[in-house]
């Protein structure tokens, strides 16, 4: 068999019902819409969370809490095993890290994480650092520099 004789099983592709073409379809007139109303009409209808009128339930609950989503930061993240490509005695700062394609944006700043291993000393500037990353850098003999924003 090739890919030009393959062909739809016989029954599985149906022609489109086009509704309200003429009274011998069995869908003219009205087209299955029934007489006048809402819902007769062309871009008829009601959302589906209208209630008939009703106040909907998502105006009569009672709104509450607070979203800090407007306001927090959000950090280019960095893991110590990235840095194990520069050569001992490095300064890794934001600007090299950009360069050097680790981070592609530097969004509010640079965190440092600390999966993997850490086997350079380094000199590392960023802006915040996990628990772990602090101890990785330093148990390798480098040092931590934070930036302040």
């Amino acid at each position: 068999m090739e890919l030009y004789e393959l062909r739809p099983f016989p029954g599985s592709r149906h022609k489109r019902k086009r509704v309200g073409r003429g009274e011998s379809s069995g869908w003219g007139k009205t087209a299955g819409r029934g007489h006048k109303g809402q819902n007769a009409r062309s871009g008829g209808g009601v959302p589906p969370d209208f209630e008939g009128g009703q106040m909907p339930l998502k105006r009569r609950l009672p709104k509450f809490g607070f979203s800090n989503a407007l306001f927090r930061k959000e950090y280019a993240e960095v893991n110590v095993e990235k840095l194990n490509r520069f050569e001992d005695g490095t300064v890794v700062d934001p600007e090299l890290l950009l360069q050097t394609g680790i981070v592609k944006k530097m969004k509010d700043g640079i965190k440092i994480l600390g999966k993997g291993e850490l086997k350079r000393k380094l000199t590392v500037k960023a802006h915040k650092f996990s628990k772990g990353a602090r101890e990785k850098i330093l148990s390798a003999g480098g040092s931590i520099e934070e930036i302040q924003q």
